[in-house]
């Protein structure tokens, strides 16, 4: 993407130094656009998306469905686990973004678009846009995958897409965190490293698998407050039926918390970084 297609025109729409909606938008398209060549450039950077619903899905439903929901009953465990795996997608996805920034740093894209007269945001909100691009491919593979091994909507057709919706949003406020990780750490093996200590206990100590209530006391109070876990009993309850209203106010709460906290950190970040 071309320097003249980021700035140009620019001028009529600054003023007083600041750049105005309009521009900040066409930024962001232009910087979209980008990174889409991108993966076109290197499909192998797909794999994940591609493979990673697959892949969880035949082992979480084979593996640990026999175990939970007993022998041959694993098409119930899929009801379970799919919404659940909703979840655990966004968060895996997010974590690509984290190591991609600090390589465009380590190679200098980063610091020619500083000097581009740009909102530093648009950067990063391009990032997300391309990531949530991302999220909702694995998504409706995930959902195929779910749909071949006996997934059943009881609720309806919009509960499926609030769901998918929910998980979106979700998974979108979670890239600030890996861009904040990627501008911190100085390789990407080291955010890689760090987001694994974060993606672990997080997939794990939560209702992703199976119901805490089979869990001690306080691996329970830590799942009842996981953000992972209210995603995937908000995801179930629109999929599945039941209560719904707690779980999804929750991640709403927690999609915003982590928004309003991370993204200006992140950005502050970005313009400080060098």
């Amino acid at each position: 993407m071309s320097a003249a297609a980021l700035t140009a025109p620019v001028a009529a729409d600054r003023a007083d130094g600041r750049i105005g909606l309009r521009a900040n938008l066409r930024h962001i398209g232009a910087l979209v656009r980008r990174n889409a060549m991108q993966i076109k450039q290197d499909p192998e950077s797909m794999f994940d998306v591609l493979l990673m619903p697959i892949m969880f899905t035949l082992l979480f439903v084979y593996v640990f469905g026999g175990a939970i929901s007993g022998k041959g009953n694993q098409d119930v465990y899929v009801n379970y686990v799919v919404p659940g795996l909703m979840a655990m997608m966004g968060l895996n996805i997010a974590m690509a973004v984290g190591t991609g920034i600090n390589d465009d740093f380590r190679k200098g894209v980063m610091d020619r678009f500083r000097t581009m007269p740009i909102a530093r945001s648009s950067v990063l909100i391009a990032k997300i846009v391309v990531e949530v691009g991302r999220m909702v491919i694995a998504t409706a593979i995930l959902l195929g995958m779910g749909f071949l091994l006996g997934l059943e909507i009881k609720t309806s057709v919009l509960g499926l897409l609030a769901a998918v919706g929910l998980s979106l949003l979700f998974g979108a406020s979670l890239t600030w965190i890996f861009i904040l990780l990627g501008l911190t750490m100085k390789t990407a093996q080291a955010v890689q490293g760090m987001a694994m200590l974060v993606l672990v206990p997080l997939q794990f100590g939560s209702s992703i698998f199976s119901p805490p209530s089979t869990m001690p006391g306080w691996l329970k109070t830590f799942t009842d407050y996981n953000p992972l876990s209210n995603l995937a009993d908000a995801a179930r309850a629109l999929i599945n039926g039941g209560p719904v209203a707690e779980s999804v106010w929750m991640t709403l709460g927690w999609t915003a918390a982590i928004t309003v906290v991370t993204a200006p950190l992140a950005v502050a970040k970005f313009r400080r970084k060098t």
